[in-house]
């Protein structure tokens, strides 16, 4: 791989909005030695002269982990959203010196001894809140990475490290390559029979891209996928119930054969997160995880998980029995015997009758362009903020990626946002998420004046993209996952807090990090916001109201069985990462297999090998930390609570507990434990009714 004169390299430039137009896969290999190198010197430095204050010690620091923060979390995005062959190679070979560096840096025994030097100065009354809760954690987090340890264990941990970061991008890789590998091209009207316009449209799009160049929605070819807007559109409305089986099959076999085999990377990812955790004196992953979590235990997590699979397992039974007397009711053959790929099909018929409409119907009110609209005004309503287009300001990594400002009151720009809302298998991973492009902080300038950097949020999606000309029409789905990452955003972009280790996301406790992306998901149900938003894209016909009560009354539609899927996989995850043994009688497979039994009620297939494409926990930071889902949304209904107490239909109302959340839950980020955080928004501590209130499953 050609290195390139280091005076050129983007990647090295530290500061600022990432330079997109000019970043390659061949500067990365140039960019991260050079800069490690200065680094590894830079820490050395450090760690020979620290004095245990906060400008002598949590300064230097953050200048240091900012600068590798910076290049690093570049690299990392793009691996996210435009994946390359070069790109991944030259990732896979700088991962190993960056994982050396952040071992070495958290393994600094002077660094940790200057942090508790801190914590028993007199200096230390003189820190505010969020200063001392990041020291406190710069202390445990030191712990978790095995400042205690010493010779062979800590040659050992160091190891198990790196396999780590290794075999979770590999896992990542293989899932990535695994969906795209898969195609169906249907050629026959009765193929598709029952599928929507959009999706025929999507289709014979796909159809071209893959050299069909004649493809059109009327006679295809079509192209169906395991993306999922193509994937999830065509188990709703494919008639023929044998491809629906046969894509099921595959979707759910995926990265489990073959060269992309995962089987054996969860194996030796749950057997060294094991004996990490054994290392550092923890009697099971879990266990090391939820030190540094908000629920207090392992028991704790499992006592709520129980809590709400009660409060929804006899609800999904119910569910599925509803299900096959439907679908026996309209004759169709498998009614009684419903399989997996049964299902989403006869679930859509079922809502379609009850609720009279079908998602479909929705998707022209939802044109992205007039989500956003609505979006924008309701945080302008709630949290007297105002978001612009600023297109064009800074340099994007694909033509179809925006960029906006955020202003307060006072019409002063105090933040910003890149938002890629569209699908693009061939290079971008699936799901949705938000990340910290740049981080809040007070930073003092080369000439000694003192400025506060501006926060700035990636905002990824993965959405229907435009097709034919006409724009993102989008699903009620997509609109909630929209408004569920601008959540993310808006913690990372309303911060108030100065010192960059708890400003935004920072610090804050991972089974927290959800809480204000599940709240905005409850504004799409909010009559105002949503028929402000739902306007047709070629009529600017408002949603009609009828669709609004029905959407209302199909909120709660199967939300029994939603909330046990979500137990299922919280619970499993914490099972592979508490009581399982790898390498013992028991496989990873048969431990879903087990917890299926109390969690489902259809039970998965035996060859279902789903865990193989489980990117949360085997890829992400999710491992034995799934249930923070079901443990933020406890907060986030809770705290959507509050503005349901002070009246929904009450302007100054909303605007004034709208101003109480955005002073506490937005702007203290990691500065208070969440609990306090919380309690300080809602006056007392949290409380499941709301949640089962809100998916009707109060008793």
């Amino acid at each position: 791989m050609s290195a390139i004169a280091t005076v050129d390299n983007p990647l090295l430039k530290g500061q600022g909005l990432p330079p997109f137009a000019d970043i390659q896969p061949e500067h990365v290999v140039s960019a991260m030695t050079q800069l490690l190198a200065e680094l590894e010197s830079e820490l050395a430095n450090l760690a020979a002269n620290v004095t245990p204050t906060w400008s002598g010690l949590v300064e230097p620091i953050d200048r240091l982990s900012e600068r590798l923060r910076w290049s690093w979390g570049i690299v990392g995005h793009l691996m996210g959203v435009k994946n390359s062959p070069e790109l991944r190679t030259a990732y896979e070979t700088v991962q190993p010196q960056v994982v050396e560096f952040y071992n070495k840096f958290s393994q600094s025994q002077p660094l940790y001894a200057a942090f508790k030097a801190l914590r028993a100065s007199e200096t230390w009354n003189t820190l505010v809140d969020a200063q001392k809760r990041i020291v406190e954690a710069a202390i445990r987090d030191a712990e978790l990475s095995g400042v205690g340890l010493a010779g062979e264990q800590r040659d050992r941990f160091n190891a198990i490290q790196l396999e780590l970061a290794e075999l979770t991008t590999k896992f990542s890789n293989n899932v990535l390559d695994a969906t795209k590998a898969f195609s169906l091209t249907l050629t026959s009207p009765d193929e598709v029979e029952g599928l929507p316009p959009s999706w025929l449209s999507l289709a014979a799009q796909a159809a071209r891209a893959a050299g069909e160049e004649k493809a059109t929605p009327e006679i295809g070819p079509w192209r169906v996928t395991l993306d999922f807007p193509s994937y999830l559109p065509f188990m709703q409305h494919g008639k023929r119930r044998d491809l629906r089986e046969k894509l099921y099959r595959a979707f759910i076999s995926r990265a489990s054969s073959g060269d992309l085999d995962n089987t054996p990377l969860i194996e030796k990812i749950l057997q060294l997160r094991r004996e990490k955790a054994n290392l550092l004196g923890f009697n099971s992953y879990a266990e090391l995880s939820l030190a540094s979590k908000m629920a207090p235990s392992v028991d704790a997590v499992e006592t709520l998980s129980e809590e709400l699979r009660r409060a929804s397992y006899d609800a999904a039974k119910q569910d599925l029995e509803d299900l096959r007397t439907f679908a026996a009711s309209k004759g169709a053959p498998e009614g009684s015997n419903l399989q997996h790929w049964d299902i989403a099909f006869w679930a859509e018929r079922q809502r379609e009758e009850k609720f009279a409409f079908s998602a479909e119907e929705l998707r022209p009110y939802f044109p992205l362009p007039q989500v956003l609209d609505g979006l924008f005004t309701l945080v302008n309503k709630l949290f007297g903020v105002t978001v612009t287009a600023a297109d064009g300001q800074a340099p994007v990594w694909h033509e179809d990626v925006r960029y906006f400002q955020i202003a307060d009151e006072t019409g002063e720009a105090i933040a910003y946002f890149y938002l890629d809302p569209y699908s693009r298998p061939a290079e971008k991973r699936g799901g949705a998420w938000m990340d910290d492009c740049i981080g809040r902080a007070k930073m003092t300038t080369h000439e000694g004046t003192v400025a506060t950097r501006k926060p700035v949020a990636y905002l990824v999606c993965n959405q229907t993209p435009p097709v034919d000309g006409k724009p993102s029409l989008m699903t009620f789905n997509e609109v909630e996952t929209l408004f569920h990452e601008f959540g993310h955003g808006l913690q990372h972009m309303l911060t108030k807090v100065d010192d960059a280790g708890a400003a935004g996301i920072n610090n804050v406790e991972w089974d927290a990090v959800e809480l204000p992306s599940q709240f905005m998901e409850n504004w799409c149900y909010h009559q105002e916001t949503l028929m402000g938003m739902a306007k047709h894209y070629e009529t600017g016909e408002t949603l009609p109201e009828h669709y609004y009560q029905k959407l209302i009354a199909a909120r709660n539609y199967m939300s029994g069985s939603a909330m046990l899927r979500q137990l299922h996989f919280g619970l499993v995850d914490l099972e592979l990462h508490h009581r399982y043994q790898p390498g013992g009688t028991e496989t990873a497979s048969d431990v879903r297999q087990r917890i299926a039994k109390t969690t489902t009620v259809l039970p998965p297939l035996p060859e279902d090998a789903f865990l193989c494409s489980f990117g949360h926990i085997f890829a992400g930071g999710y491992a034995a930390g799934y249930y923070s889902y079901k443990w933020a949304e406890v907060l986030s209904a809770d705290a959507f609570g509050a503005f349901e107490e002070a009246g929904l239909d009450n302007p100054q109302a909303l605007t004034e507990t709208g101003k109480r959340f955005r002073n506490t839950v937005l702007a203290l980020g990691g500065s208070q434990h969440p609990m306090d955080v919380f309690k300080s928004f809602r006056g007392r501590e949290p409380s499941t009714e709301p949640l089962l209130r809100h998916s009707g499953l109060a008793a």
